[in-house]
């Protein structure tokens, strides 16, 4: 795959796991799952999902805009909470991003996160024409 770019988050188990944030093969652009631990290592939104899925909203547009791409490109999105009764905050957040785009979407409940303060998980898929 020569047309193949991955981009990683400089997270130190991207390495240990083997995965790259964000990966490209010609127009098809995939985001890992995501969550909302910012540059430094720290947890954004410590019990508030609405605002831990805008920032994994705009860490996904940061990845998607260095392979050339934004939010109007993504046509599906999974979000993974760990409460499904905060599903109408997780989607407000979602909605004022995607209101206008409309991706496929999913969003299901899991038992558990890698942290339990982590409240959401968004993966992402783009296609860049």
């Amino acid at each position: 795959m020569s047309n193949r770019i991955n981009i990683g988050s400089g997270a130190p188990w991207e390495e240990t796991v083997g995965y790259s944030r964000a990966v490209k093969v010609g127009p098809l652009i995939e985001i890992s799952g995501t969550t909302a631990i910012d540059e430094h290592g720290d947890l954004v939104g410590v019990g508030d999902a609405y605002v831990q899925t805008q920032f994994i909203i705009g860490k996904a547009q940061k990845a998607l805009q260095q392979l050339g791409a934004d939010l109007e490109n993504v046509v599906r999105t999974r979000l993974y909470v760990t409460d499904i009764t905060q599903w109408e905050a997780i989607g407000k957040a979602h909605g004022e991003y995607f209101k206008a785009i409309k991706p496929a979407a999913t969003m299901v409940e899991v038992r558990a996160l890698i942290d339990p303060k982590m409240l959401v998980e968004i993966e992402f898929t783009a296609w860049v024409d």
